[in-house]
């Protein structure tokens, strides 16, 4: 059994389905990204396998148990970093860990709080407020937080999307480098398509909504670890990259399109 199953996931409103019979699952470790258009509900997709939102149909089963709601054993990081303004670095973090280990003194919070700050290269910022960071160190604390409670699976909300680009390639490198230490299990969703080859192993593509599916599920060629500078150097790199943006230009509509006259052949035929 997979380490995370979802089966036959569907979310509606009213009339309207956002997406329908999404079928997936991921093993342990793994990192997988979710790419497609907006609207197609891959935020609600993450949002539902944390616990934040509930599907109209199907099932979503982690680690033998079916989620059911929040939990500290899944971690998310969204593309807005979510602090608290009026905490330090450090006391955001903490907020994080007491609540995982309600036991522990003062001294073991933050003996452990400190040891992610230092894993995000955030030595020397603990005691800053949100107010006092760039944007790109914010997203280095939600990351830390997420990573601090150890949870069985980190949900990654295009946590990247609104840095600019050589924040982005740094805070990426250390991300890599923190999962392959941690055999993080992560889920993350981008829009982009060379930072879903540099950091998954598999990546899920998203027909357009409504009643969006997973159209196709591409296994990445490229072996790790992945170093960005020498990615363009594997001939596979861009055999994937041009069929990911194949898939995003001309086939994600396509694919919705067949799907709707699979659906009207069938009605007729009833």
């Amino acid at each position: 059994m997979s380490f995370l199953q979802i089966q036959g996931l569907a979310k509606r409103y009213a009339a309207a389905s956002v997406f329908e019979d999404v079928t997936f699952s991921i093993e342990k470790g793994e990192f997988v990204c979710i790419v497609g258009h907006s609207g197609c509900g891959k935020t609600t997709i993450l949002n539902i396998l944390a616990g934040l939102d509930h599907a109209s149909d199907g099932t979503v089963v982690m680690d033998g148990r079916e989620v059911a709601g929040p939990s500290l054993d899944r971690g998310v990081v969204f593309q807005g970093h979510a602090l608290m303004p009026w905490l330090s670095v450090m006391s955001n973090i903490a907020f994080a860990v007491r609540s995982r280990w309600p036991a522990w003194n003062r001294i073991q919070v933050q003996t452990h709080c400190q040891k992610f700050i230092d894993m995000v290269g955030l030595t020397s910022a603990e005691h800053k407020k949100p107010a006092q960071l760039s944007g790109g160190m914010k997203q280095r604390v939600g990351i830390a937080r997420a990573f601090a409670i150890q949870p069985k699976m980190l949900l990654l909300d295009e946590p990247f999307g609104a840095l600019d680009a050589l924040t982005r390639g740094v805070i990426q490198d250390e991300l890599i480098a923190i999962c392959a230490a941690a055999h993080q299990t992560v889920f993350m969703i981008t829009h982009d398509v060379d930072e879903a080859i540099l950091l998954a192993d598999r990546i899920l593509l998203m027909s357009n909504g409504p009643r969006a599916r997973v159209a196709e599920i591409v296994a990445n060629p490229l072996p790790k670890p992945r170093v960005r500078q020498d990615l363009h150097h594997d001939p596979r790199y861009y055999g994937i990259r041009n069929h990911l943006l194949d898939f995003l230009v001309n086939r994600s509509k396509t694919y919705q399109l067949e799907e709707y006259r699979h659906e009207a052949r069938r009605r007729r035929r009833h």
